[in-house]
């Protein structure tokens, strides 16, 4: 069995970033949902970043994980199914594919804790 390890601990408004962009992924088809639709993409080599519940099921992790890796997607541990499933519009899911770049990019920069891109941070009037 693949053993997962521990989800990232993320400050709150890091935790809400990124169920916001799975959100938006989701709604643009930027994304692919469930562990039979990102391991068809992982095989077609679209796959940029995965996120998968570390509290699924042991069989669904073992048909993802391995594949991911073997491929070298980055995997980004979440610690519930149904907080990931209930992002991209699932009661729940074991796994997220994001397979645009820009997204893919989004989602590490707010693991990170990174500012967003540009300047974002400033207000005009």
């Amino acid at each position: 069995m693949m053993q997962a390890p521990d989800a990232p601990i993320l400050s709150e408004a890091a935790h809400r970033k990124v169920l916001g962009l799975l959100g938006l992924g989701a709604r643009g088809r930027l994304v692919v949902v469930g562990t039979e639709q990102v391991r068809v993409a992982a095989q077609k080599d679209t796959v940029r970043l995965a996120v998968v519940a570390v509290d699924a099921s042991r069989h669904s992790l073992d048909k993802v994980v391995p594949l991911l890796r073997a491929r070298g997607v980055e995997v980004l541990e979440w610690p519930s199914a149904e907080e990931l499933g209930h992002a991209v519009g699932r009661d729940t899911t074991a796994a997220v594919g994001i397979v645009d770049d820009a997204l893919a990019h989004g989602i590490r920069g707010a693991v990170a804790g990174a500012p967003p891109a540009g300047d974002a941070t400033r207000v005009s009037r």
